[in-house]
């Protein structure tokens, strides 16, 4: 059963929130980074970039302590505040359409050991321990890993119970989303909002499955060395936002690739015809919209795949997943592309924009093909996690994407 606990939140002041909160710093290209941190003397960018204080690059274990030193600094110009009472904290976001609440909150290591907590990707140890290090020196975790749940009736209405109040934090981004977050230290709504998540059989993860499993590995560390251990430390937790998984968004990954494998564009359309009915669409935009069903883009002209099921062989949820179908039938056999971490013959794109975006990769001789899928689905996505199973690298693009620096939970 899934056990989740409020904890004291640091977080901003109500009148900074809107310039401390940060998107991923990935997400920044350099141009935007640089003017984020020359104009904004608030963003959270600025601790996780602490060489920019005095105009130096600064790497590895010097980088994590003054990042620390950052944070602490934040801290004392009272930018950045603690609690003094546990909360859970109710988050909202809003742009257009798209429109979720969830919770932050710490969720258990335990949990994510005894596969309460199931994954459904694969983590590289290297990255694990880097992230883990990263933790132990600067002594705080600002991102949470974005996990779902199965619709739960009784934890929505008293979400929404509490979405009647005033919220603590309500303001605008410049990329017009609307943040919403009410403090909740109400020691009955506590109480039984961890009685419903105790009803709940597994959490999934969506998104952060290196920041889960790092925090994993700290807390093995931290207790291997904490002869005093007693299994109440903030490091047997990490930070979570939990949604409904009716209320998260999964978008597709496309791929575009360097050339054919040595292949004439014939050749390599008579390989196709083995798994594949193919069909010709011209120079119009093509998209699939069912599952097996693949676009592709080749030479000026759109074509549609349709799987050919009977020399295919589905044999568990792994291998009905449409980018495992790719990858078994095309990138593997016929283009030689074996690691899709590695191999730099291949890239993806995602947004709903990305199919005009590969064409035109393609189109200017920076790639040869490419190919579009239909989404994966919540469903497919725990059918994979249930299993033990782990999908191919960027099989989903999922949302919200959340920020940095809204709530920060002490390590």
């Amino acid at each position: 059963m899934a056990s989740i606990k409020p904890f004291k939140a640091i977080r901003p002041t109500k009148d900074k929130v809107a310039f401390v909160a940060s998107r991923s710093y990935q997400e920044y290209s350099k141009k935007e980074l640089n003017a984020e941190l020359a104009f904004n003397p608030f963003s959270f960018l600025h601790i996780i970039n602490p060489g920019y204080k005095f105009h130096k690059k600064v790497s590895g274990v010097e980088r994590y302590k003054r990042v620390h030193n950052r944070y602490l600094e934040f801290l004392e110009e009272n930018i950045l505040m603690k609690d003094t009472n546990e909360s859970f904290y109710l988050y909202q976001i809003e742009k257009g359409n798209f429109n979720c609440c969830g919770i932050f909150c710490a969720t258990s290591v335990e949990d994510y050991r005894n596969d309460v907590i199931k994954k459904h990707e694969d983590t590289l140890q290297q990255r694990e321990t880097l992230f883990a290090n990263y933790l132990n020196t600067v002594d705080f975790n600002a991102e949470p890993v974005l996990m779902t749940y199965e619709d739960n009736e009784a934890i929505s209405i008293l979400l929404e119970k509490q979405k009647n109040n005033e919220p603590d934090y309500h303001f605008t981004t410049k990329d017009k989303i609307t943040h919403r977050l009410w403090v909740v230290s109400d020691s009955e709504f506590i109480i039984r909002l961890v009685e419903e998540f105790n009803k709940i059989t597994s959490l999934y993860i969506a998104d952060g499955h290196h920041r889960s499993a790092s925090s994993d590995l700290l807390a093995a560390i931290s207790e291997k060395n904490n002869a005093t251990h007693s299994g109440n430390e903030p490091y047997n937790h990490f930070m979570s936002y939990l949604i409904p998984e009716s209320e998260i968004r999964i978008y597709e990954f496309n791929r575009m690739i360097k050339d054919l494998n040595g292949l004439s564009k014939e050749h390599f359309l008579i390989a196709l015809d083995e798994f594949y009915r193919i069909e010709n669409q011209g120079s119009m935009l093509y998209k699939p919209t069912q599952k097996h069903h693949f676009g592709m883009y080749l030479d000026g002209e759109f074509y549609s795949l349709y799987l050919r099921k009977k020399v295919y062989s589905f044999t568990d949820a792994l291998s009905e997943l449409d980018t495992q179908i790719l990858f078994k039938t095309i990138l593997e056999p016929i283009l030689g592309i074996r690691n899709l971490r590695t191999d730099k013959r291949i890239q993806y794109g995602y947004g709903k924009h990305n199919i005009i975006q590969m064409k035109d990769e393609i189109d200017i001789g920076n790639f040869v093909v490419g190919f579009s899928l239909v989404p994966i689905t919540i469903e497919e996505i725990k059918s994979i996690a249930d299993a033990g199973l782990v999908m191919p690298p960027k099989s989903t693009y999922i949302e919200p994407k959340l920020r940095s620096g809204i709530t920060i939970y002490e390590l």
